[in-house]
């Protein structure tokens, strides 16, 4: 195993249907499975709460990337995680799009960017090759 550099950690109770608290509190949300049409109750689901770490690790990411290349740019993440069918098991998976606004550089540069960010985000590697990940580059 790699050398740690921290470990955060957060309990569920009941699942979709329960609560989620992290250790130290700052996380503390009841769930809610949109799936059961449950849009009465107020909560969190665990692709929002995956949708909002994949945001922010690409996003931070890109801005590495970025750096590392001497481009200065003003970025924005948004995670769009959806809950789907599989119909190779007859279960369900998530897919991602990733919506990066970019600014400060041009159409292929954002491309460019995207990409290399792709490759260095923990949670791209993480998913690589076990849900669809679609990239949508948009250059401000």
């Amino acid at each position: 195993m790699s050398e740690i550099i921290f470990t955060s950690s957060a309990t569920a109770k009941n699942g979709r249907d329960g609560h989620v608290k992290s250790n130290d509190g700052l996380i503390d949300l009841d769930l809610v499975n949109p799936a059961k049409g449950n849009s009465d109750k107020k909560g969190s689901n665990p692709e929002q709460l995956f949708a909002a770490g994949y945001a922010a690790c690409y996003d931070g990411a890109l801005n590495s990337v970025a750096s590392m290349q001497k481009k200065k740019i003003d970025s924005e993440t948004t995670a769009d995680v959806s809950f789907m069918k599989d119909a190779e098991d007859g279960g369900y998976k998530i897919g991602v799009t990733l919506n990066i606004k970019i600014e400060g550089v041009n159409p292929e540069e954002a491309k460019e960017l995207a990409d290399a960010a792709h490759q260095a985000c923990p949670y791209s590697k993480a998913t690589r090759g076990n849900i669809d990940v679609k990239l949508n580059p948009q250059p401000v």
